[in-house]
């Protein structure tokens, strides 16, 4: 089924809508956009077959695994060596066995459904349950106990940064 007409510029539209969809974790948007993209453009070419990979992704991250790993299959079959090699790839990590993970490692959401549109978004600063911290006060120092001696090590590095210049100056 070869498309020799389409839409250039409506393709990329879809296709980069899908793949921004896909990056901000819109996988039903994604879907749709990239299944659009995949009938304005040849299924056998190899950006036909970068469009096929991406709504794998899509499939699989959007909990439509069936879809995804069908036409995972279908693309082992793709006349584009690289999509095939994605494929192959993509297909044994769907088909990976799924780890169950501890309750303990997983942070629950919790529902905010229930709570009606007359409670208060955000707590206001003149609320009297937020705690004021106080400014921070500056510390004086009795500069009579401060050691203000002379300091050997001071001459020192003075000495050995001059000859360290004089030195370069020289070379």
């Amino acid at each position: 089924m070869e498309k020799t007409s389409f839409s250039q510029r409506e393709f990329e539209l879809k296709y980069q809508q899908g793949k921004s969809a896909f990056d901000s974790g819109r996988y039903r948007l994604s879907m749709e956009n990239l299944e659009q993209a995949c009938k304005l453009i040849s299924p056998n070419s190899p950006l036909g077959g970068e469009v096929q990979i991406w709504l794998v992704n899509a499939y699989e991250a959007g909990g439509e695994s069936p879809k995804a790993l069908s036409l995972c299959e279908e693309l082992l079959n793709h006349p584009h060596k690289e999509t095939k090699q994605q494929a192959k790839q993509l297909l044994y990590i769907i088909k990976a066995p799924k780890l169950n993970r501890p309750k303990e490692w997983m942070t629950e959401i919790p529902d905010l459904n229930h709570i009606t549109s007359s409670a208060p978004q955000y707590q206001n600063a003149s609320s009297p349950n937020r705690k004021i911290k106080p400014k921070r006060q500056i510390e004086l120092v009795d500069l009579s106990t401060v050691n203000n001696k002379d300091n050997q090590f001071i001459w020192l590095g003075i000495g050995i940064t001059t000859i360290s210049i004089v030195t370069l100056f020289l070379l």
